[in-house]
């Protein structure tokens, strides 16, 4: 198994976002904006980007669903998050025991997701539309591929 954008990654990603979030439960669709944001936070005038900023990152939206649906389902079989079915659609949420979980976990990398989450979630979602910032996204993304395939 390819650890990278593994299914674990990305929920140890989606359990910290949702940690931070708690007792607010999250949508799918906002969980992969504030898994890119939170990746690519230097681009969003938030603390310094975890992943470089490569061409066409915007690919990343795509395969960030698929995998994190399949995270989300790894962490609620083991009891750190859980989904509600509201009026909104699928809402998931971190269990009492999601928070704790990632204060146990003592990895750098854990702290750096855990500071960017702190900005992602209190200082860019709170001010952010889902559906703009996903085009956003894209768009940004698009034009810096075109950018450089001009170069080339």
């Amino acid at each position: 198994m390819n650890p990278l954008n593994s299914p674990l990654e990305v929920g140890v990603r989606a359990l910290v976002l949702l940690a931070e979030s708690h007792p607010e439960p999250l949508d799918l669709a906002q969980l992969v904006v504030l898994d890119y944001v939170l990746l690519h936070s230097g681009e969003f005038d938030g603390p310094p980007s975890l992943h470089p900023d490569l061409p066409a990152r915007a690919g990343e939206l795509g395969m960030k669903r698929t995998v994190l649906e399949q995270a989300l389902l790894v962490l609620i079989r083991a009891g750190l998050a859980g989904v509600e079915d509201r009026k909104e659609g699928l809402m998931y949420t971190a269990t009492d025991r999601g928070p704790v979980f990632v204060d146990v976990l003592e990895a750098p990398y854990v702290d750096s997701l855990r500071e960017r989450a702190e900005w992602v979630v209190h200082h860019y979602f709170p001010r952010v539309d889902t559906r703009v910032a996903t085009r956003e996204i894209v768009n940004r993304s698009s034009a810096d591929f075109a950018v450089g395939d001009r170069l080339l």
